[in-house]
């Protein structure tokens, strides 16, 4: 497969993106909340439902009997003891969460996987995923349509490195999936941040100036008033993102800036499913506590709601 298209109908999109003046870029990274719903436990575990399972496995409990879905609860629950010694602790909780969260990722990878493995060992190197992108380029590096093929090919090359947790230049699925959203991994945001300031640093300084913070997001080629929120952003970029008041972001500014440290859902999800669960109150939950409370982590059918905080209230 030449994946050389797509690296083209992605710079084609920004410079359709760029190219309407009106419109605001964002390059901030946020979590998504763990569901739509409302969390209202006093009403239904719903919300629960989706953290604890992610929206769409949520949904296949639903037509569960509780026997089902306690048999499948404990399936899951041998899965987060990750260390094996029967009891699920609340990092283990929340570590499950986010990668639940995170499903459509992993899926994502799952879609592309074949397309790299071209030797179906199950791993992915990093001649294969250039061989595969970057082929025609390879084949024939003098031609010039425009897009500059060395140095994209060199960047990702880096952010392979980077993924590469062994430096074996192999990447397994959890480090390709680094590789392709690197956002997602605490040991990756130093290259989301530099790959960002090179984006945005067009005079190659090694900081982002305010013009350069501004000209990424809003396009000035047309002559008209700037929209309100360019003025908000410059006001931003002087109160808030420019910390030291030197009239440019550096490095950790500019992770500030991109990477918030945002609340993190999963950590007080977490916090919650054992507060509520932990019968005992050991500070971690065996698969007997979590069973007894299964309603609150997954649904079934039969499941009556007014029942259940009556059990709730119960243990």
């Amino acid at each position: 497969m030449e994946i050389r298209p797509l690296l083209m109908c992605f710079a084609l999109c920004a410079v359709y993106a760029t190219s309407k003046p009106t419109e605001k870029k964002d390059r901030v990274h946020h979590d998504a909340p763990l569901s739509s719903k409302e969390h209202d436990d006093d009403t239904n575990f719903d919300y629960d439902h989706d953290a604890f399972l992610g929206e769409e496995e949520a949904k296949t409990f639903d037509d569960l009997t509780p026997e089902e879905s306690k048999n499948r609860l404990g399936k899951i629950v041998d899965r987060i003891d990750a260390d094996e010694d029967g009891f699920v602790t609340e990092a283990e909780l929340k570590a499950w969460i986010k990668k639940a969260q995170k499903k459509y990722i992993y899926d994502n990878v799952e879609r592309q996987w074949k397309d790299f493995d071209m030797n179906n060992d199950g791993m992915i190197s990093w001649d294969e995923y250039k061989n595969v992108t970057y082929g025609t380029y390879l084949d024939d590096p003098e031609s010039d349509d425009g897009y500059n093929y060395k140095q994209m090919m060199a960047r990702d090359e880096r952010r392979f490195k980077m993924a590469d947790g062994n430096g074996d230049h192999i990447a397994d699925k959890e480090e390709f999936t680094a590789f392709l959203h690197p956002e997602e991994y605490e040991h990756m945001k130093d290259i989301v941040v530099l790959e960002t300031m090179e984006d945005i640093d067009k005079n190659g300084d090694g900081f982002i100036e305010l013009e350069e913070y501004i000209g990424d997001m809003y396009n000035h080629e047309d002559e008209m008033d700037e929209p309100e929120w360019v003025a908000t952003e410059r006001e931003q970029f002087s109160e808030f993102r420019d910390k030291n008041k030197d009239g440019k972001m550096d490095k950790d500014e500019t992770m500030d800036w991109i990477l918030p440290a945002d609340y993190d859902h999963a950590e007080a999800e977490a916090k919650h499913l054992v507060y509520e669960s932990d019968t005992n109150k050991d500070g971690k939950l065996t698969k007997e506590e979590i069973l007894n409370k299964y309603d609150l982590f997954v649904g079934s059918q039969a499941t009556d709601f007014g029942e259940a905080l009556v059990r709730h209230d119960e243990f």
